[in-house]
């Protein structure tokens, strides 16, 4: 089971990197505009804001690689966190931006921490 939930963890860090590429590097370009359905005018306003958005989602994925690197037992209690730190921003960003993080962001999220607890 502990190799399940790693994979899970694994799974949610490797989609927060995908963010922080999107956010960072590619939010003006069209791939980052297609994305998130933004006008060259937008996306151009809004670029640092992405970046400082995309450089958050980085410390996330870092937090879960740390928390599998540092095992079942030592990363258990930062696996928790950081995955609730992951559903919270999600729920948040649900709730003032758009729905479709709540599927994107905070369900991935939670089904690794019920595989996190399930493993313990």
């Amino acid at each position: 089971m502990h190799t399940v939930s790693s994979g899970a963890v694994i799974g949610v860090a490797a989609l927060h990197l995908y963010f922080l590429v999107l956010e960072m590097f590619f939010w003006t370009k069209p791939l980052g505009r297609r994305t998130f359905g933004l006008t060259a005018e937008f996306a151009q306003a809004s670029k640092t804001l992405a970046a400082n958005q995309g450089l958050y989602n980085g410390f996330l994925a870092a937090g879960l690689g740390w928390g599998v690197y540092a095992g079942p037992t030592d990363g258990y209690a930062l696996k928790l966190f950081f995955l609730s730190c992951v559903i919270a921003a999600g729920i948040f960003g649900a709730a003032t931006a758009n729905r479709k993080i709540l599927w994107v962001q905070s369900v991935p999220g939670a089904i690794a921490l019920a595989l996190v607890c399930a493993s313990k």
